[in-house]
């Protein structure tokens, strides 16, 4: 492999020249009290720390930084670290998916307005993982990511507490008044226990192992959990990595293949992973250049198996079971038959040298290919007359009986009609309703918020009913469960025929078949068509006006339509003056 030489480095640009505006870099830096020793003819290493006060899955990073640092000192580089939009998910409004585009964005820039020749991403949380990737991908420089981990299992009453799918699970148990207060309150301070993302196999610890599929991160490193010391050391071994990955030359767009992709898509099937990462990896995916589409997805599923035994879609284990049981490197062994092993990943080794010696310890956890805990992959799309351009769910997340379906709808118009109206013990609704929601959506929400997960109306949920069909263009948490069918495309909002439905139409839903139908008359569709108002601009100013003029719809992945790869020329880089 040819490797660059010292004048060849991005950050030479800078600081190398005898002339007036190298002397100014050079001077700048004597300020902060480094020599030029410390960073010329090194790898200048960019730390892109998603870091802050209210982002609880990245507590940790205010150590870990260090950690990177130091991995970065070791093999000879200058670790810089450049602080980025946290995006905590459960506290950032109306949803963090409004802003996964803003981090894009400002990775992308961070990396090509400093004078840096590789970098680090550390991410965890649901959109920061996607966030920094479609950055870095634009940017192209040699990047390595960090994930943040799992955080421990959670513990109530010596029941083993998963973060997002026991919280759902016991909030009905309240509103059916099978649990106390004292009970809940309990909970609420023993289901997260240490810092780290979500334990079940949500769109957290989905996106990391996702990440790892492609090649972005260090083989092995997405599974170990934040408070377990092997993350320790992982860090600084990616900062290790990353000076070599800069005299390597190896950039994102030499290990993000569409086989890579292709790869990262069976893993998903196989993980039972989050609906989200169909967002993410099509934005991903794109931004990298590859035609990658929600069939791809489904033909997937249709041959690739549920082998990681993680709730929501198992029912018993958690990400720390599965560390133990031989985390991502141990799932990777028992899909061989599916995967393109001369991908390489961050080490510069192909996956078929990364699994030699990988093994499972647990065959409950990570189960063999012929004992699965779902005979096809985790996510199906479907299409029909409702969503042209498709909608997807979780078949292994929902109940058996649920998934061929036909029943009058009821129709809720945005997310305060329907927090107002569900716990109502007078709402017109059955087991066999269809409960839809309508206007949360990428433009319509705004943001298309996890709202997905429709709480079962409160009536039913004393009969004891836990689980039944429902329709969003909203998204759903991936720690979520239940017959949801989400990401309606078009959405609502924009005249999608979600937009059309009315309370007491009968809708059709055939998961195996693939299929979704409102059996209304073509020409009564039409007529309602023709009713609709128009919407109501959700922005007047600011990033959210410019969010509302440029975002595509689901099926495409959500993505900006002016960061699209085939938009425009390519960036050039920083005119140095």
């Amino acid at each position: 492999m040819t490797r660059k030489t010292p004048d060849q480095f991005r950050s030479a640009r800078w600081f190398a020249p005898d002339d007036f505006r190298s002397f100014g870099h050079r001077s700048r830096m004597n300020q902060m009290g480094y020599s030029a020793e410390d960073y010329i003819g090194k790898p200048v290493i960019a730390i892109i720390n998603t870091w802050s006060d209210f982002n609880y899955c990245h507590a940790h990073f205010k150590q870990r930084v260090e950690d990177v640092k130091r991995g970065i000192l070791q093999a000879g580089g200058f670790p810089v670290e450049l602080p980025a939009i946290s995006l905590s998910e459960g506290k950032v409004k109306p949803t963090s998916m409004l802003y996964r585009n803003f981090l894009a964005m400002e990775t992308e820039e961070l990396l090509r307005s400093h004078p840096v020749d590789g970098a680090v991403l550390m991410g965890g949380c649901d959109k920061t993982t996607p966030g920094l990737l479609l950055g870095a991908t634009s940017a192209g420089l040699p990047s390595v990511y960090v994930p943040a981990g799992p955080m421990l299992r959670g513990n109530w009453h010596g029941k083993v507490l998963g973060s997002g799918s026991d919280a759902f699970k016991y909030w009905d148990e309240r509103r059916a008044g099978n649990i106390t207060d004292k009970d809940w309150g309990e909970m609420e301070v023993g289901i997260a226990r240490s810092y780290g993302v979500c334990m079940t196999m949500g769109t957290a610890s989905t996106m990391t192992a996702l990440a790892e599929a492609i090649g972005m991160t260090l083989p092995g490193a997405s599974s170990i959990p934040a408070a377990d010391s092997n993350h320790i050391r992982m860090c600084a071994a990616a900062g290790r990595r990353a000076v070599e990955m800069v005299w390597e030359d190896l950039t994102p767009a030499k290990i993000q293949t569409e086989a890579a992709f292709r790869n990262a898509i069976t893993v998903a099937m196989a993980m039972g992973c989050s609906t989200n990462a169909v967002i993410h990896l099509l934005a991903m995916a794109r931004r990298a250049g590859h035609a990658i589409s929600l069939d791809d997805f489904d033909a997937a599923s249709r041959k690739v198996p549920v082998i990681a035994n993680i709730r929501p879609s198992g029912e018993k284990y958690l990400m720390e079971d599965f560390y133990y049981a031989g985390g991502f490197l141990g799932l990777m062994t028992r899909l061989k038959p599916f995967l393109d092993l001369t991908q390489i990943t961050a080490s510069g080794r192909t996956w078929a040298e990364e699994l030699e010696g990988a093994e499972v310890y647990n065959d409950d956890v990570i189960r063999p290919l012929d004992n699965p805990i779902y005979a096809e992959g985790a996510l199906a799309v479907l299409r029909g007359n409702l969503a042209p351009n498709g909608c997807v769910v979780k078949p292994s997340a929902a109940e058996p009986h649920l998934l061929r379906h036909t029943g009058p709808a009821l129709v809720f118009d945005d997310y305060p009609a329907l927090k107002e109206q569900i716990d109502r013990d007078d709402l017109d609704v059955t087991p066999d309703t269809v409960l839809v929601l309508r206007n949360a959506g990428p433009l319509g929400g705004p943001g298309m918020p996890e709202w997905g997960m429709i709480p079962i109306p409160k009536k039913l949920v004393k009969q004891g009913v836990r689980d039944m069909v429902r329709i969003s263009d909203a998204r759903m948490s991936g720690t979520s469960y239940g017959a949801c069918i989400l990401h309606v495309s078009p959405e609502s909002y924009v005249g999608g025929p979600l937009a059309l439905v009315k309370t007491g139409d009968r809708i059709a839903v055939d998961i195996p078949g693939r299929t979704i139908h409102l059996d209304v008359p073509e020409d009564e569709l039409l007529r309602r068509r023709a009713a609709l108002p128009a919407p109501t601009p959700r922005y007047e100013r600011g990033y959210g006006w410019m969010f509302s003029q440029h975002i595509q719809q689901a099926h495409e992945g959500c993505d900006f339509d002016f960061l699209r790869t085939d938009f425009g020329a390519p960036v050039s880089e920083p005119v140095i003056f």
